[in-house]
């Protein structure tokens, strides 16, 4: 019985370190996706309140009823080249983009599954902007369920251990 009980931790162990895991190179993907966001600012027509919205992207409380959100993704997309000129996912782009991240082959190609599914619900939005962001609320909705997505207070303290060894 013992042995299964220890077996049964280690499982358990495992799969929350994975987890764990998961969160931190998703934690990676968004701070590097979220460094064109400055630049993309004025193109989108941010206001500066609502390009300090988009830092709590992971908080339940985060809403998706601004165009210009959607617009200021689809900037940060394409100053990558994860969107095709179609503005629809480039998916070896967007697998390399996240491969660039300390383990992240690890998420590349469920970040890009789950965009690739979201990406077809919406296809019918003629306005690339609200598409993009009818796509992200998904995308966030579906990383929250499958337990991919970053806490709010995750992130936080990431940002907060990044200024102080500034």
């Amino acid at each position: 019985m013992g042995s299964t009980v220890l077996w049964a931790v280690a499982v358990v162990a495992t799969l929350a370190a994975r987890v764990l895991a998961d969160k931190s190179i998703m934690k990676d993907v968004t701070f590097g996706f979220g460094q064109a966001l400055d630049k993309c600012r004025e193109e989108s027509q941010l206001t500066e309140e609502k390009m300090e919205e988009f830092f709590h992207f992971w908080s339940k409380d985060f809403k998706f009823e601004h165009r210009e959100l959607g617009c200021a993704i689809l900037c940060m997309s394409r100053s990558y080249n994860l969107v095709t000129d179609a503005s629809r996912m480039h998916h070896k782009n967007t697998i390399d983009f996240i491969h660039s991240f300390p383990n992240g082959e690890v998420i590349a190609q469920r970040m890009v599954n789950i965009i690739h599914e979201c990406e077809k619900r919406f296809d019918h939005e003629q306005d690339d902007c609200w598409r993009i962001l009818h796509i992200a609320e998904c995308f966030k909705d579906e990383c929250v369920r499958t337990d991919l997505a970053p806490t709010m207070e995750f992130m936080m303290a990431e940002m907060i251990m990044e200024a102080e060894a500034r």
